[in-house]
């Protein structure tokens, strides 16, 4: 039994040593790379977070990470999806991406990303595996993508004006017909408006367990046909009557700060904060999720299969998984993105960032058709 101890723990020491100097050879073959991450560039505090990490990864390990600010991830997609075509199989355009959902589910079916490498981080042994880490939005992610954070759909509002917000969506459409002109949503495809729409329907619903399926063409009529029934009604007496839409969370958020809807929507429960120590928002504002709970999901990093810094993306990926830089991600006062990260390895504010109760995503395809049928019916 002692010699099968001993020769276990020589074969771990000397995997451990392997792995060791596989690690220091990527980070090695990384120097001098520059990293293109493709990543949504709709929120002033997350690209001043990638600033910051751009600066670490220059002083640290000589990589230069150039921020390509899109707004869908969608068509970073659709460039991947030509670059294949095309048989553009390195040299890639798109070096790292921030995915998850359907644009994940598009690029696996693909063939359009690196790995399995997610486990090779050395980074990886911080991460919560309490967390669904390994699946996005139902679909295995089979170590293709990397956890980054963790997204709700969640509600802000100013406690000076609105003390008690609705906490459902019924008693969101009977504040809207009570004061017209104060609630909107994001115009989709834009996800936080896509998001609205997933949630609305969840709860019209009550949670039907086919939405965690792939959509029927044949019933998403029947399914849906509350839903659209809520929204020509809503639109109605929405801001501006529904014939314009906020762009985006960002334009929502500016929207309530001057005083034109009364509530706004974000994917990170902790954005108040950031918002109130940039001056974006009032020191009376707050987070809430309606009270069956907040659309939840987990975002993550990805490495293109034809990309030209597929090393420098690893490293990239690598640091920004760090309790340094999920520290700083999970900062109340920075971005205040909950981190995947176990919590012992978190210091400051990060430590403190709270979750509402969950409610999972529906599965992927059912974004496209809601996206679809959205803008035939409202998107002229």
């Amino acid at each position: 039994m002692t010699r099968l101890f001993t020769l276990l723990s020589t074969l771990l020491v000397t995997f451990s040593a392997l792995a060791a100097d596989n690690w220091q050879a990527i980070t090695d073959k990384a120097k001098g790379q520059t990293v293109y991450f493709h990543a949504w560039g709709g929120s002033q505090e997350i690209n001043n977070y990638l600033r910051w990490a751009a600066d670490e990864m220059a002083d640290k390990y000589d990589i230069t990470l150039k921020h390509v600010k899109v707004t869908d991830i969608a068509e970073t997609t659709a460039r991947l999806i030509a670059e294949k075509a095309a048989g553009k199989n390195s040299g890639g355009s798109v070096d790292m991406v921030w995915i998850n959902g359907e644009n994940f589910k598009s690029m696996k079916n693909n063939d359009l990303l690196y790995g399995p490498f997610v486990e090779k981080l050395p980074s990886w042994q911080f991460v919560d595996k309490t967390l669904p880490v390994d699946s996005d939005f139902s679909e295995p992610t089979l170590g293709l993508e990397a956890p980054w954070g963790v997204g709700q759909l969640v509600f802000i509002h100013d406690t000076a004006r609105l003390n008690n917000p609705p906490q459902s969506f019924s008693e969101l459409l009977s504040y809207a017909n009570a004061y017209p002109n104060r609630i909107s949503y994001p115009r989709p495809p834009e996800f936080h408006g896509t998001s609205f729409l997933k949630a609305l329907l969840i709860e019209l619903t009550n949670n039907d367990p086919v939405l965690s399926q792939p959509v029927n063409p044949d019933d998403f009529p029947m399914i849906t046909a509350s839903l659209w029934q809520y929204l020509d009604n809503f639109h109605q007496v929405a801001w501006r009557q529904g014939k314009q839409f906020p762009t985006g969370s960002s334009e929502m958020t500016q929207l309530l700060d001057d005083g034109q809807l009364d509530l706004a929507i974000t994917f990170n429960p902790n954005a108040v904060f950031s918002a109130q120590a940039t001056g974006k928002l009032a020191p009376t504002t707050a987070a809430y999720a309606m009270q069956a709970g907040a659309l939840s999901n987990i975002h993550f990093l990805a490495i293109p299969w034809n990309a030209n810094a597929s090393e420098g993306a690893q490293v990239v990926i690598n640091f920004l998984l760090s309790p340094e830089a999920q520290s700083r991600k999970g900062d109340l006062n920075i971005w205040g993105d909950p981190s995947v990260l176990d919590n012992q390895y978190l210091s400051g504010s990060a430590k403190e960032t709270k979750l509402f109760k969950s409610i999972a995503e529906p599965h992927p395809s059912w974004q496209i058709a809601l996206e679809k049928e959205w803008l035939q019916r409202y998107g002229n």
